[in-house]
């Protein structure tokens, strides 16, 4: 069966026949692969791409949704109730996993990790997301706060909310008292979060503090799928 060809969608056009050209017209644009990213991660709202994406403008996501959409990258459809859309990959879409995992694997190699990529907002979403150990966590509600003492003021304070098996990073407080209380250095946080350092190497660093109920503060680390087994 033939397959729909992926349209450019109006965007700049190399005005080459080379199929790297073709598929860079469409995807070498700036966060064009984030958001194809945050769609593989789970990501089907607006506003669940965004918090992938914190420090992208929320028009200029408008316009990459409406540009891959128009390449057929994308899917969007209205939400049966309220407003907004409803977001997915299409078959070809959902083909550039390899892409993108290759993509990750090349940087992981060869490109190094730099203090200003340690996002720890970005960090906990990407936690939640993808790499969290849904049967570790402890049965409940549960409110985990954090604090970045290197970042700006929008960027330093998160909620990790545990409830029913699952959890979600808050960028306002959910409420309850917090169980556990982290502060936290970006980039140790960031490096424990990805596996490049152990828990206990930060702690004893000091580059990360964790107060709160002992039993917690014990397993926390285990929530975490990417924590090393040295933590």
């Amino acid at each position: 069966m033939e397959r729909p060809a992926v349209q450019g969608g109006g965007m700049a056009t190399y005005q080459q026949y080379c199929p790297i050209a073709r598929a860079t017209e469409i995807l070498a644009e700036r966060w064009s692969l984030l958001i194809v990213r945050n769609l593989m991660f789970g990501a089907t709202t607006f506003s669940a791409i965004a918090q992938g994406v914190p420090t992208m403008s929320r028009s200029m996501l408008t316009k990459r949704l409406r540009e891959l959409e128009r390449a057929g990258v994308i899917t969007a459809n209205a939400k049966p109730n309220g407003r907004g859309s409803v977001y997915g990959l299409t078959d070809a879409g959902a083909d550039l996993v390899e892409v993108v995992d290759s993509l990750g694997r090349w940087a992981e190699t060869w490109v190094e990790v730099l203090p200003e990529h340690a996002d720890p907002g970005f960090a906990l979403w990407a936690w939640c997301m993808v790499q969290l150990n849904r049967e570790a966590l402890p049965a409940g509600r549960l409110v985990v706060a954090f604090e970045f003492p290197d970042q700006r003021p929008g960027n330093r304070f998160f909620w990790l909310l545990i409830h029913n098996g699952t959890a979600e990073v808050c960028a306002t407080d959910p409420g309850g008292e917090a169980e556990l209380r982290i502060v936290a250095q970006s980039p140790a946080f960031v490096d424990w979060h990805r596996g490049a350092r152990s828990w206990a190497q930060a702690l004893r660093s000091g580059d990360i503090t964790i107060t709160g109920k002992r039993a917690l503060a014990r397993v926390f680390p285990t929530w975490n799928t990417h924590t090393p087994a040295l933590a």
